[in-house]
């Protein structure tokens, strides 16, 4: 089984919304988080280098648990959400992990 990563830039019209509009998306992030099986990173967080940019990131335990995400009312709830937020555009992607190791070896330097 497979690790599931989705990372995406969300873009929205009016960037002095995007704190507000975070803000609302706390409760379905924690919701996301703690109800749904297979959910080990969900979130939506501002872009430091673009006001106008939410960036997200979501790790999945795999295919199956992002799909039954993808059809639950949560994933729905996001949506509408971003949607009444102003959203301008979307662009997502998913990946497939098949290997992965720690940054750091024993002799604490990066690989």
């Amino acid at each position: 089984m497979s690790l599931v990563v989705v990372e995406a830039t969300v873009t929205i019209a009016d960037p002095s919304t995007r704190q507000a509009l975070l803000e609302k998306s706390v409760p379905n992030q924690m919701k996301t988080r703690n109800d749904e099986p297979g959910c080990l990173a969900y979130c939506w967080a501002a872009d430091p280098c673009q006001e106008d940019v939410i960036q997200v990131y979501e790790l999945w335990e795999s295919e199956e648990t992002l799909a039954a995400h993808l059809v639950h009312p949560n994933y729905f709830e996001m949506r509408e959400l971003m949607g009444a937020g102003g959203l301008v555009s979307a662009v997502s992607r998913k990946h497939r992990i098949d290997a992965s190791a720690p940054v750091y070896g024993p002799d604490h330097v990066a690989t």
